[in-house]
């Protein structure tokens, strides 16, 4: 029987139990360990404040890291945005399964109904800097604690809105709660939004079944594009890759914090190079700026 690290949220849960049903289905048993991170740990600082503190390299994964080299677990299930863009040595992405939607979504009201001055809340340095971008008059406040815990706060009045990604919600059943889809050009995703990552030693292939490829390549060249930058999950940094015919399509937005300079670059190439499609896009953001931006953000 394997074993599958996760974190012990809800929605981590609902994860390592997709995966788990998956191989259940290919006649592979398995069980559930938790196991707490660093970033469950730390639940009243903001993550932008904790990466000034501490490395937010593996905020979220660390520990699952450690079970897997240690061999407490066979697999660790991730959300790939979680996931810093260097493995520590002996570990791979050895599945990616196809992705849930990318988008981020607005949970109480939306953009054009929230009135001047209403506060929103949002954790990521990237949403929060986008959102500044689209209404600078909004009061745009960190927000920590799970899915279920930031809409309590919502429902209690702490927030007039509250920005969450959509694959999350809609996981767990709560996508009739969104307000509104923001498209991608009005809030370009953080690398690797809306995929699943199991992560294991090198030397396990008990689940490279449940790869999906064209994910793979479009999260390959986002995670590039990230390397590139030298950025990591908590960084204001959007990307998004979109895989047709063999071709993949990528966009990024690199942001200041005020939301009063966004730097888009976009580029295509084949999604057999999507690393290299990644870097290109990652330098020619550079070029354009972005370093400026990002060492501002302490990236």
């Amino acid at each position: 029987m394997l074993t599958i690290g996760s974190r012990g949220s809800q929605l981590a849960l609902w994860q390592a139990n997709y995966i788990l049903n998956r191989l259940a289905a290919q006649g592979i048993d398995a069980r559930i360990l938790v196991i707490q991170t660093t970033g469950d740990r730390i639940t009243d600082v903001s993550l932008s404040q904790l990466g000034s503190q501490t490395s937010t390299k593996g905020l979220f994964t660390k520990e699952l890291e450690e079970a897997l080299l240690d061999g407490r677990i066979d697999l660790a299930v991730h959300s790939l945005k979680d996931m810093p863009t260097e493995l520590p040595a002996g570990l791979r992405l050895a599945a990616i399964p196809a992705r849930e939607d990318v988008r981020d979504a607005l949970i109480g009201k939306t953009l054009d109904e929230l009135p001047l001055g209403a506060k929103v809340g949002t954790s990521a340095l990237r949403r929060q800097a986008q959102l500044r971008a689209l209404r600078p008059d909004l009061e745009v406040e960190d927000i920590r604690g799970n899915v279920d815990t930031r809409l309590r706060k919502l429902d209690e009045g702490q927030y007039d809105a509250i920005m969450l990604a959509a694959a999350g919600l809609r996981r767990l059943g709560w996508g009739g709660r969104i307000s509104q889809y923001l498209s991608l050009e009005e809030m370009c995703p953080a690398v690797g939004q809306g995929a699943l990552a199991i992560e294991t030693t090198d030397a396990f292939h008990g689940v490279d079944l449940l790869d999906e490829p064209h994910t793979r390549a479009a999260v390959t060249a986002e995670r590039a594009l990230l390397r590139a930058l030298g950025g990591g999950c908590q960084v204001p940094i959007g990307a998004h890759a979109s895989y047709s015919g063999g071709t993949l399509h990528l966009r990024a937005v690199v942001a200041s914090a005020d939301g009063a300079l966004l730097i888009r670059q976009e580029d295509q190439g084949p999604a057999a190079s999507a690393a290299e499609l990644g870097a290109r896009l990652g330098d020619a953001l550079i070029e354009g700026g972005a370093r400026e931006i990002l060492d501002d953000a302490g990236a």
